[in-house]
C-alpha cells in the first residue's frame, strides 16, 4: 500500500516553534539523509495518525509531498506523548 502525505517546508525552528504547532495540530518533521539536505517540514496530525496505525507505514516507502515537490522517504523514528494519543516528531529518512 502507498501512503502520500502532504506537507509545508518550514522556517521556524526550535523548541517554542514546534509548540505552537502541536498546539495547532501539526506535527513537527524532519526528513534526512546521507550526501542529501536535511528538510524540516510540518504536516496536519490527522493526516498521520490514522495511517501511522498500519504495520506497512514503518517497513514501506512513503511519498511526501512538500511544496508540490514529491520526495520518496521512510520512517526513521516517532517521538510520541506520553499518555496522549499524539504524535510529536516524525524522522524520516530518503528512500
Amino acid at each position: 500500500m502507498s501512503y502520500t502525505i502532504q506537507a509545508q517546508a518550514r522556517t521556524e525552528i526550535g523548541k517554542g516553534s514546534s509548540r505552537r504547532l502541536r498546539h495547532a495540530g501539526k506535527v513537527p518533521a524532519v526528513i534526512y539523509g546521507k550526501g542529501k539536505e536535511p528538510i524540516s517540514i510540518v504536516f496536519d496530525h490527522k493526516d498521520i495518525i490514522n495511517i501511522q496505525a498500519n504495520e506497512d507505514f514503518y517497513t514501506s516507502i512513503l511519498t511526501i509531498v512538500v511544496d508540490g515537490k514529491e520526495v520518496g522517504v521512510s520512517v526513521q523514528a516517532m517521538q510520541r506523548h506520553v499518555f496522549k494519543p499524539l504524535i510529536e516528531h516524525v524522522d524520516f529518512v530518503y528512500a
